[in-house]
């Protein structure tokens, strides 16, 4: 199979789809990789470096032209959409759910789209997690940042002082993100809280903290009564292939404290604030009545070394299985594989995002 690694241009994403390891593997299953000039000169590999594990470096048209499989990080953009060949197989983040004209193109394109973020193992999700591990890990840090004065926060020093109270964490959404997110929050000595819809996440957390960090049920009347003095929110929560679902109004940040900081790690799928909107890494809050809203959708991208690789080590099993097997077979055979498939000949086979989009999905077993 032909494999294309495209150049992010996502606004300030460095990350690269595929690492100069992961060529030399596929190279050495009898593959043909084609790397975009620069691609990945953000994550620190030098196209020589590519190039001595057998990539062609190759334009950015030539490589739409003749990739069979388009591995990315980030969903396609729209000056991206007139490459993307007919019937073309791509495998990144897509996040459709949130995004109707990239969808209806894949569709009109009869495009095969593969999503890491849905992708399932064991009943996780192997592909995305590297991602929220790092997101998680980042989501303390960055609202620590932007609690100085200096930024609009409230000037509060989240590990507190002799004598002075800690910050308090809020952190919505018990999965990967939230349990990073409180095991720096923990770290830093701030006073942490996770709330979580389903009481086997709860028990989780309680059970892995030891009870340090405090739980209660994800209902409106909680959240409603827990941001009132909450320092940092951290929007944790992910329906697979579908959009976040918004715990969050408008109406509730008059409810805060002026100088709160809401990181919404959940933006790329819609996010849980109804005031969230895409920011990126140059200029990544702006302010609502007061509240500080950080919402960059591709978080790790600020720390793209470490994100590529930890990233390659999760997803070139997959690329191997479906360049090796072809499409069709590998969704056949591998089950959790076929939870990834999004779009297939010109239909959405997957239901949650199905759902968002208002439509019935087909079943892929059935085209």
């Amino acid at each position: 199979m032909i494999i294309g690694v495209p150049k992010e241009i996502k606004k300030e994403e460095y990350r690269v789809g595929l690492t100069p390891d992961g060529v030399e593997e596929l190279k050495r299953d009898g593959h043909i990789i084609l790397s975009e000039k620069g691609a990945g000169e953000g994550s620190g590999f030098l196209d020589e470096v590519y190039m001595r594990a057998g990539a062609d470096i190759v334009d950015r048209r030539t490589l739409f032209d003749r990739a069979d499989l388009i591995v990315k990080v980030k969903e396609p953009l729209s000056s991206e959409y007139d490459l993307i060949k007919e019937g073309q197989a791509v495998f990144t983040f897509l996040h459709l759910a949130s995004n109707r004209e990239l969808t209806e193109l894949l569709l009109r394109k009869k495009v095969t789209g593969i999503a890491y973020e849905t992708i399932q193992k064991d009943g996780g999700l192997p592909l995305l997690s590297p991602m929220s591990e790092i997101a998680g890990r980042m989501a303390p840090l960055v609202g620590a940042f932007y609690l100085q004065r200096i930024y609009g926060g409230k000037g509060i020093l989240p590990t507190g002082s002799v004598g002075v109270k800690p910050a308090k964490a809020l952190i919505l959404g018990a999965g990967v993100v939230g349990t990073n997110s409180a095991h720096v929050c923990l770290g830093l000595g701030m006073e942490t809280l996770i709330m979580n819809r389903s009481r086997e996440g709860l028990q989780r957390i309680d059970e892995l903290f030891g009870g340090r960090v405090k739980t209660l049920p994800l209902t409106q009347h909680h959240i409603r009564n827990e941001i009132r003095d909450a320092d940092i929110i951290i929007g944790a929560v992910l329906v697979p292939g579908g959009r976040t679902p918004l715990l969050i109004t408008r109406d509730m940040l008059s409810i805060m404290e002026k100088g709160t900081v809401i990181v919404d790690v959940s933006v790329d799928q819609g996010g849980c604030v109804e005031t969230s909107r895409p920011t990126f890494h140059d200029n990544p809050v702006y302010e609502v009545e007061g509240v500080v809203h950080y919402a960059v959708a591709n978080m790790p991208g600020a720390y793209p070394r470490t994100s590529t690789l930890a990233l390659t080590n999760a997803t070139l099993h997959y690329v191997k299985v479906i360049a090796s097997r072809g499409v069709a077979r590998a969704m056949t055979e591998d089950e959790g594989m076929r939870h990834g498939l999004n779009t297939y000949q010109g239909k959405i086979v997957h239901n949650a995002l199905a759902d968002s989009m208002g439509v019935a999905a087909k079943r892929f077993e059935e085209i």
